[in-house]
């Protein structure tokens, strides 16, 4: 398979322009990408406060979005690339669709559920384990959310 697992950066690049859509919608900017072989199948980013959804993670709305392209539950051969390392609720949807590879560009160290506070996705327990690499552009991911939680601050 040709793709661009050598070259990283370019998807997260698209993973980081939709957490820059949730920063503009004042939502907290995270965004993904799930790539199928050399193609973005799927891309999202938060919208829980604009939905009044806790479940309306970026991780989420990509999986169901590449599940329909798709048209497969099982994401087998999927990488996905996500802006800030995902919670609890979203490892376990990444570990059902079966996410090969799960790229991360910062670590979250309140709520990451793939190695940092909990380890949902790297559980060799569960029947799917992605392969997880962290660091993807890691400071143009740690730099939005700064500034957003920096702004928020700002507002009282």
């Amino acid at each position: 398979m040709n793709n661009n697992d050598n070259n990283p950066e370019f998807y997260m690049t698209i993973a980081l322009e939709e957490a820059k859509k949730a920063h503009d919608e004042g939502e907290i900017p995270v965004g993904a990408a799930i790539v199928f072989k050399d193609g973005v199948i799927a891309t999202a980013h938060n919208t829980t406060r604009q939905c009044s959804d806790p479940t309306a993670h970026a991780e989420l709305i990509a999986i169901k979005q590449a599940a329909m392209v798709l048209k497969n539950e099982r994401l087998n051969g999927c990488r996905m690339y996500v802006t800030k390392e995902p919670c609890a609720m979203c490892a376990g949807a990444i570990v059902h669709a079966r996410i090969e590879k799960l790229y991360i560009g910062v670590k979250d160290k309140r709520f990451g559920a793939c190695g940092t506070v909990l380890n949902v996705c790297g559980n060799g327990v569960l029947n799917h384990k992605p392969q997880i690499i962290f660091g993807i552009l890691e400071e143009e991911c740690k730099n939005l959310l700064k500034s957003f939680f920096e702004q928020l601050r700002k507002k009282g």
